[in-house]
């Protein structure tokens, strides 16, 4: 059988009280904030050219054996993720 999420249960009265009333009126009661804080676009830029640059770098710098080495701990990682 496939498995079947549920939906988080709470007891807070409040966090209840509010999920009905959104519910009844079709309207959620608080609004969606705009993110306020934009980021400066020649930062991003910069940020970007120095991550372009460095990677290559770091790779050229390691070791085949540093490489597979860092390649097997990510693998491993990610198959403990996933159980």
């Amino acid at each position: 059988m496939p498995k079947r999420t549920s939906k988080k249960k709470t007891s807070d009265v409040s966090l209840i009280a509010h999920r009905i009333i959104e519910q009844a009126t079709g309207e959620p009661l608080t609004p969606k904030k705009e993110p306020t804080k934009k980021k400066n676009p020649a930062a991003v830029a910069l940020g970007r050219l120095g991550g372009k640059k460095g990677g290559p770098a770091r790779a050229k710098k390691l070791s085949s054996e540093r490489r597979k080495e860092i390649a097997q701990k990510a693998a491993q990682t990610r198959w403990k993720r996933s159980e």
